[in-house]
């Protein structure tokens, strides 16, 4: 595309999500370096992002809106609220506009009435049409399918793995917790959806081996979660370095690019390692590794179930999503997990 000057791109949800889309952006700051590129987001985005090297200069905060960025059970925006901000970014003038949040049956019309030049995206059958598209089918790695979008105007690229670059102050957040150890590995037992969580107990067995093989082991997690790390600190026979609620994600990220390893469920956290040059053990669901798994073994392993079904009301998972938030990872095995860990650590043989 010639003469390009400004971009948007749609991108409203989680860590791990964003995570995913930075090499498509890297590819289009590259393909269109005097391009501003504006991430039309949420609020973490904006204090994410702000000041932050990278591929997004700018981010707006998108409002509440369905299908596009609203939180379950959020009051939505008005209808007046939406098309203020609508007719503000028409007055930026954009001339690509990237839907790269989903298959485009709310996200697509929105995308529609920013008036940028030309529109691209993804579209599944019952979304409206973009200028160019992607059809957007599930099961793809969710890297792979954002950069397949930005190819469209010619973005080719560089990488087809995140990158995040840390500041000072995520630095200067990392420094305040202390921590000086020949090897350090972090464990994040979170994740927002009960389905992917490995159970806690499994979590403390990997912990407590570590610590017998000297290292040191952190816990990370919000505030919300204290009640979960507190059940593996319980079931733990030694003390870890608890860091709940002590570090924002910009001094996560930078406290994970000093660890030597990071053990954690399929959530933004281990994509965040990932990006900040960690070595990660992530724990996933088949379905969740295909669009979410590293897609290089150098510094990953992926431990994945293959369950199927809901263990309590026995629907096939793969078919269509049940009421129930039961594990879904339950089944990894610990030795599978440990073993993945002493092996990137470079600690010798299998665990028996």
């Amino acid at each position: 595309m010639p003469d390009v000057h400004k971009i948007a791109v749609i991108r409203a949800n989680g860590v791990g999500d964003f995570m995913f889309s930075l090499p498509a952006l890297d590819a289009l700051k590259a393909a269109y370096p005097d391009a501003e590129l504006v991430l039309l987001g949420k609020g973490w985005h904006k204090d994410f992002c702000t000041a932050r090297p990278g591929p997004v200069d700018r981010v707006e905060v998108l409002p509440a809106i369905r299908g596009v960025g609203a939180d379950d059970g959020a009051d939505l925006a008005s209808e007046d609220e939406v098309d203020d901000f609508c007719a503000r970014m028409r007055e930026e003038r954009f001339d690509l506009a990237f839907q790269i949040h989903g298959g485009g049956r709310y996200s697509n019309p929105f995308v529609a009435r920013l008036g940028a030049r030309l529109t691209v995206g993804l579209r599944t059958p019952d979304a409206m049409p973009l200028d160019r598209y992607v059809p957007y089918l599930y099961f793809q790695p969710e890297v792979l399918r954002y950069l397949e979008v930005v190819s469209l105007v010619g973005a080719s690229p560089l990488t087809l793995e995140p990158r995040v670059n840390l500041t000072e102050l995520d630095m200067i957040e990392a420094d305040a917790v202390g921590l000086r150890n020949e090897r350090v590995v972090l464990i994040h037992p979170g994740a927002t959806d009960g389905r992917r969580r490995w159970p806690a107990e499994k979590f403390a067995a990997v912990a407590d081996l570590l610590i017998e093989a000297g290292a040191t082991v952190a816990l990370s997690g919000t505030e919300v979660e204290r009640s979960l790390l507190d059940e593996l600190r319980a079931s733990m026979r030694y003390e870890p370095l608890d860091l709940c609620g002590r570090l924002g994600l910009g001094g996560l990220a930078a406290f994970m690019a000093r660890c030597d390893l990071v053990i954690s469920n399929d959530t933004g956290p281990v994509h965040v390692g990932a990006a900040v040059g960690a070595k990660t053990v992530g724990i996933y669901w088949a379905g969740n590794m295909i669009n979410g798994g590293a897609l290089t073994r150098s510094r990953h392993r992926l431990l994945a179930s293959w369950r199927m079904e809901c263990s309590e009301c026995g629907q096939n998972c793969m078919e269509g999503r049940c009421a129930h938030s039961n594990s879904f990872v339950a089944d990894v095995p610990v030795d599978e997990v440990a073993e993945a860990a002493f092996e990137l650590l470079g600690l010798g043989p299998e665990l028996d």
